[in-house]
């Protein structure tokens, strides 16, 4: 008899803010091929060479800043999810948790599950958006190691959930009470990419940057575009909360200088907006299902500085989904369908 399971993965987090471990989980971060993706030796060279010279002791100071006195956000959230999902789900199907970099690893956990007997699982990465260097690198690292490890273990695999009607309405759940507070204006922060990566997943070459309007244009090639599917988000969220179109916008954060990132840099929005009267400012972050070091030290913490500086008077990030009873009840309802019937 079949013994089924659920595996949630999220990004994971450093051991602790050491600087050596820091360095450890930067590592295997940045040297991950979908993440720096360009040919190996040139990917050691700028880690070796450059990145993990400095880039570690100010990486951990910044997690200093948000560290708390259990460890990390990420990991702690991403811990109570576990536990919120297990009870849901009832003792029959066990949910275990693992992080693509740093602990627990991806190997340990699917090393466990064989461990203990499962032969089905459901994984669900927690990324509600594709990209190379998050939900697909995800995916391909738990078929690899359950295929070294435990190659009678049959995987499943929920897709992009970007614009899934359970999850607005979880988004929306959680966002509304924030909403109806006063604010002049509300900016959907998404993580950035470079836009090679929008092209190199474009398997017809011929839409993604080139196609005027590319992300609202209706094209298969959404299926793999990271852009489009944030678009999408932000604009199905906005039909459910009845958001004014004037009032709300799309930006992204977090990119490394060397080559074109997706725009408008949500920096460079937060200047723009308090020097245009936009004094009052929401902003949320609907690529992370779980607050974390970009969600609360770069956007509560240096994006608040910044827009206050320039004007601001008012700045308030929506809480990310974290374990709030919407979410479990998301995942619940995902999980349960597969459970039932099969279906992801």
């Amino acid at each position: 008899m079949s013994k089924r399971a659920i595996l949630l993965v999220n990004l994971g987090s450093p051991d602790s803010t050491s600087v050596p471990d820091v360095r450890r989980y930067l590592r295997e971060f940045l040297g991950d091929e979908r993440v720096i993706d360009v040919p190996a030796p040139l990917r050691w060279l700028l880690l070796e060479g450059i990145i993990l010279r400095t880039r570690p002791k100010r990486s951990a100071h910044a997690y200093e800043e948000i560290w708390t006195k259990d460890g990390s956000p990420l990991v702690l959230t991403s811990k109570s999810v576990r536990q919120k999902l297990a009870a849901h789900l009832g003792a029959k199907t066990p949910v275990y948790l693992a992080m693509r970099y740093g602990n627990p690893s991806i190997a340990s956990v699917v090393a466990q599950m064989a461990a203990d007997g499962v032969t089905e699982v459901l994984l669900f990465p927690q990324y509600p958006h594709y990209a190379m260097s998050s939900w697909e690198t995800v995916v391909v690292k738990v078929y690899a190691e359950a295929a070294k490890l435990a190659p009678s273990m049959r995987v499943a695999c929920v897709q992009p959930f970007y614009q899934d009607a359970d999850y607005i309405e979880a988004l929306y759940t959680v966002s509304a009470p924030h909403f109806a507070e006063p604010h002049d204006y509300l900016l959907f922060s998404f993580h950035g990419i470079p836009v090679r990566h929008l092209r190199k997943g474009d398997p017809s070459k011929a839409h993604c940057t080139l196609v005027k309007d590319c992300c609202d244009t209706c094209s298969p090639i959404h299926a793999t575009c990271y852009r489009a599917q944030c678009v999408a988000t932000m604009k199905a969220l906005a039909r459910r909360a009845g958001l004014a179109k004037e009032r709300h916008s799309v930006a992204f954060q977090s990119r490394l200088a060397g080559e074109p990132w997706l725009t408008p840099f949500t920096d460079h929005e937060l200047e723009r907006l308090a020097k245009e009267g936009k004094k009052r400012l929401l902003i949320m972050c609907p690529a992370f299902v779980a607050d974390c070091l970009e969600t609360i030290e770069e956007i509560s913490g240096e994006g608040k500085e910044m827009f206050m500086e320039a004007g601001g008077e008012s700045f308030k990030q929506v809480p990310c989904l974290n374990d709030h009873d919407a979410y479990i009840g998301f995942l619940a309802g995902r999980c349960e369908r597969w459970l039932t019937s099969g279906a992801v």
